[in-house]
């Protein structure tokens, strides 16, 4: 697409409360949507991330051939990526038998790779610089690998380091509001924050989604999988609708 008809706007939207809000809604749905498909449908994590997968790439193919930002299909890009992001890291760290911290691990590997390679073939990694399909496509590829990481983590810290869900949840809120912090009193790097905050709600999402649908025995609230998915899925699309979201503007 000739990047002139975009007028410097990204196809990505600004970074706002709202914007940090929803993000965390999606990925406490992408635990709940994940785990409902994988094992309350008791389709395996290899079927569900198969699934998952082929809706990632069409939203994100739709995505691309959008000529402007769409708040919709951004946001169910997103929700696709969550969910891949679910069922592949339960499927590396259990059926793979690495185990949490060995997922976790392989899979920052993945991410940090994406990073510096997109970092390498446009000479930025800031959101504000998506406006050409190159970057579209390490944009979404790097956020897949945030997510599934975003989900390993959050196991991990839950039942490997045994935090339980609620502890767990605590350490990643307070986690980001380190980082509001840094944001509003240093100059540090605002990509840098974003990548943090952004892979950092992804865990905290994981672990408010087991607290919701895992049984009580674990520590959970045994909620119905499709309920709590239906309720996240109706809170984040009335957000949307309501909060009428922006495109990023173009750095110059």
């Amino acid at each position: 697409m000739n990047q002139k008809t975009k007028k410097g706007l990204s196809k990505v939207p600004e970074v706002t409360l709202v914007f940090w809000i929803i993000k965390i809604f999606a990925t406490t749905l992408g635990e709940t949507g994940g785990d409902a498909v994988s094992m309350s449908m008791k389709l395996g994590y290899l079927v569900g991330s198969a699934i998952f997968l082929a809706i990632f790439v069409l939203a994100v193919i739709a995505q691309i051939k959008s000529p402007k930002f769409h708040p919709g299909i951004y946001w169910i890009t997103i929700i696709a990526s969550t969910t891949v992001g679910t069922t592949f890291a339960d499927f590396a760290d259990r059926s793979l038998n690495i185990g949490y911290t060995g997922g976790s691990s392989v899979i920052l590997i993945l991410l940090l790779l994406s990073l510096f390679t997109w970092y390498q073939a446009t000479g930025s990694i800031s959101i504000r610089s998506v406006i050409s399909t190159k970057s579209e496509v390490f944009y979404w590829v790097t956020i897949m690998f945030s997510q599934t990481l975003g989900t390993a983590v959050g196991d991990w810290t839950a039942d490997t380091a045994s935090l339980g869900y609620l502890f767990s949840a605590g350490i990643f809120g307070g986690l980001l509001l380190v980082l509001v912090v840094f944001y509003f009193t240093t100059a540090i790097s605002r990509t840098f924050l974003f990548w943090a905050a952004f892979i950092l709600t992804r865990p905290l999402g994981a672990v408010v989604g087991d607290f919701l649908d895992k049984p009580t025995d674990h520590g959970g609230l045994a909620l119905n999988r499709y309920t709590a998915s239906l309720v996240l899925i109706s809170a984040i699309f009335l957000l949307v609708f309501i909060f009428k979201q922006k495109a990023a503007t173009k750095n110059h």
